[in-house]
């Protein structure tokens, strides 16, 4: 005889009867029949070619062979239930590796940090970052999820919108001094300019005024980067104007390392984005979309 040949499910009737000590209490807690819990057992007697039980019409007793099958029916169950609490607490707390991607620029300023604090809040949490400004693919490189700036491209993965970022015109104090302040978009062209090459548009920019009037401008490059960050030291050593975005330039301005330019004129907005693969993620990336909400709020 095989386990494969037993009903599984009459093991779990068999040791609510024996705790419950009666056909009819048995079927009050298993919310059946007394019929049914009798027919199960029987069942289960005939695919195991063993009594387990004595029966008359006042009590029952559990056979010699029924009480060495109790024992290790019991224990069955109670492995059963941990198996399953231990997989709800899987599904309702944050464990295992979350492996993490993004730009080298944010995932340095933000994600790091907001990691860190991920992994102190949740210790059975091991993180893992991978900065790159090539754009992954999650599921062949097995990411847990990416965070992408700027704007998403169309794509099968999910998405969670967790803030915005402002694009900001600055220069140093010491470039304005050599070079002269721009007052319009079009002076623009005739200023040196430190491009971030992995923007789609590096070199051309469009701003709009008070009045919602849009007005393009094509630069003149004397320097690139391929990180805005890299690009951000350019601008602080004096060789040219750029657009970064705020969470790289916002310290230095306030210190006024560097000076915002062309305050009344706007450059659109860019997206932050959490992106995952599947349809439902893991509670550990639930829980990290949410933390990151949280310090970019």
């Amino acid at each position: 005889m095989a386990a494969a040949d037993v009903n599984l499910n009459r093991l779990a009737v068999f040791v609510a009867l024996v705790r419950a000590g009666s056909f009819t209490a048995a079927a009050g807690q298993l919310g059946t029949t007394k019929a049914m819990v009798s027919q199960h057992l029987a069942k289960l007697e005939e695919e195991l070619g063993v009594a387990l039980m004595v029966r008359s019409t006042r009590r029952m007793a559990l056979t010699d062979a029924g009480e060495r099958f109790h024992e290790d029916c019991a224990r069955i169950l109670a492995d059963a239930d941990d198996a399953i609490t231990r997989l709800g607490e899987c599904r309702d707390t944050p464990m295992g590796v979350l492996r993490v991607t993004a730009a080298s620029d944010h995932g340095t300023t933000v994600v790091a940090p907001a990691l860190a604090e991920f992994a102190e809040r949740y210790p059975q949490v091991r993180v893992e970052l991978v900065v790159t400004d090539t754009v992954s693919d999650l599921i062949a490189e097995r990411f847990d999820l990416a965070i992408r700036i700027g704007w998403l491209r169309d794509s099968s993965l999910r998405a969670a919108r967790l803030a915005a970022f402002r694009e900001c015109l600055v220069a140093s104090p010491s470039y304005l001094e050599k070079h002269g302040t721009p007052s319009v978009p079009g002076d623009l062209a005739a200023h040196r300019w430190v491009a971030v090459t992995v923007l789609a548009s590096p070199t051309r920019w469009t701003f709009t005024d008070g009045h919602g009037d849009e007005h393009s401008v094509q630069t003149r490059v004397i320097a690139s980067a391929n990180s805005a960050t890299v690009a951000c030291r350019f601008v602080l050593e004096g060789l040219g104007i750029s657009v970064l975005p705020d969470y790289v330039v916002d310290a230095d301005v306030a210190a006024g390392r560097l000076v915002a330019l062309l305050p009344g004129f706007t450059l659109p907005e860019g997206g932050i984005h959490a992106v995952y693969p599947g349809r439902q993620p893991p509670v550990k990336v639930r829980a990290f979309i949410d933390l990151l909400k949280e310090r970019l709020a």
